[in-house]
């Protein structure tokens, strides 16, 4: 008697990765998302091993991380999967003083980010260029 099992939150031709705390702006990675947001999974990988963000290469790893869940949890194939969506959310802020003239002090945020990246096996490669 427990309770069932969650229903799957992607589709048979899905799969997933997601990363927390990530020590970035949510607009900042959002720009680096944006680049690879229903490209191939192959131009999208060149387009962050090349990118000058320095965030592009968690993103990297992050969606490289999707293609091993894709290929290993869900038997997709590698080379007909595209980027189908690369979310950005809001993470906590962290807080920080930084002491100014005349015993003031200007506040200092740090941002954090999450980011989901969903690959979808696609039909024809063609379709998604």
């Amino acid at each position: 008697m427990g309770k069932g099992s969650n229903p799957s939150r992607t589709a048979d031709n899905e799969a997933r990765a997601f990363v927390k705390f990530l020590r970035v702006s949510p607009q900042k990675l959002n720009l680096v998302a944006g680049q690879i947001r229903g490209q191939r999974v192959e131009h999208a990988l060149n387009v962050l091993e090349f990118s000058p963000k320095r965030i592009a290469q968690d993103v990297r790893k992050a969606l490289s991380a999707a293609i091993a869940n894709a290929e290993n949890n869900h038997q997709l194939d590698v080379d007909r999967l595209v980027v189908g969506e690369a979310s950005v959310g809001k993470q906590m802020t962290l807080k920080r003083i930084h002491a100014r003239a005349r015993g003031r002090a200007a506040r200092i945020q740090k941002p954090f980010s999450n980011l989901t990246i969903i690959v979808r096996e696609v039909e024809d490669a063609e379709e998604a260029s």
